[in-house]
Parts: structure tokens; sequence; C-alpha cells
């Protein structure tokens, strides 16, 4: 897997302070995409045993909330099998810090049998984060007053609330503290 960016202490893709990594690879291609160079899965550099230890570092200080994985796409199988094991790190080393994860795939098409992005790890990737923002990203549904998405079918998906249900649950769209 390569990636193409990694930002310390990121507030605008999840709730707190957060470290986000920008993970290369996309087949969604979204028309108006933001980083359409990172639909190339060799952009950017490579994702090594080097850059975990230094994500995990930067996760280290109580100010940061927790991580962020955006593209690209996270969820493009390849990526999904090199994500998996650090995230089993991340959820290891800070249990209390929150992971979310942005895709231009829904929930649906993640969790039906033969679709693409489906594959063997995509169950435990999505058993490891704690938010889902799911959906491409719609030109014609730009609305930026919502909370941490571009378009009005992104959903913000709580899946630890999901997973207690049985049902999906969601984020509420505005941020309930600004009224």
């Amino acid at each position: 897997m390569y990636y193409g960016e990694i930002k310390n202490c990121d507030i605008a893709n999840g709730e707190g302070v957060r470290v986000t990594l920008f993970v290369s690879g996309c087949t969604n291609r979204c028309r108006d995409c933001f980083q359409p160079q990172t639909w190339d899965f060799t952009y950017g550099q490579p994702f090594t045993a080097e850059t975990e230890e230094y994500l995990l570092s930067l996760l280290s200080p109580s100010y940061i909330n927790g991580l962020t994985l955006l593209g690209g796409e996270p969820f493009e199988p390849e990526n999904q099998r090199a994500l998996v094991p650090f995230l089993r790190r991340v959820r290891r080393t800070y249990p209390d810090k929150t992971i979310w994860s942005f895709s231009g795939f829904t929930y649906e098409e993640l969790t039906t049998a033969g679709s693409h992005p489906r594959c063997e790890v995509t169950d435990e990737m999505l058993s490891l984060l704690d938010v889902l923002v799911d959906g491409r990203f719609v030109e014609e549904l730009k609305d930026l007053t919502l909370r941490f998405r571009g378009s009005s079918n992104q959903r913000l998906i709580d899946l630890n609330a999901s997973r207690a249900a049985g049902y999906l649950c969601f984020l509420p769209d505005r941020d309930r503290s600004r009224g």
C-alpha cells in the first residue's frame, strides 16, 4: 500500500484532534474529487513499518482523539489488507482513541457478499472502526453545512452504536454543542 499524506493535529476529518492518513488508490474516481491524484495506487510513499511507528508516535499525546483514514480509498481490497494489521496495533496501543474511516463505498456495498470492494478482511476492518463516513461525493448534493462530509448522500455511521443496536445508527448532522 502507498499513502499520499499524513496530517497531524487534523480537526476537519472527525471529532476532536486527529491524526489522518490519506491512503493511495481508488477505483471510485468520483467526479470533482478533491484529491484525484490519490486514485493512483502508487501515488506518494510506501506504507512501511517505519510509517506505522511514526503514526503510532503521532497518536500518543493525550490531546489526540484518534486516527482517521481517508483516500484515495481505504476500503480498496489491497488497502484493507495492509490497514487491518496496523489498525489492530492502534486498538491494542490506544484502546481509548477512536478510529474513523471515510469511504466512497456504502456500508451496504462493504457488507454485501461478492461485491467490490468486499474481501476476506472487510468484516474485521469494519469491526476495528468507530465511525464510517460512507458514500461517494456527489457534486450536485454538495452541502458545506454538513459535518465531516461534502455531500448530503454521505452518512456518518456510528458503528459502535450500530453493532449494539443491530441496525445502522448515525451521528447527528450538526454539532449539538454549537446549537
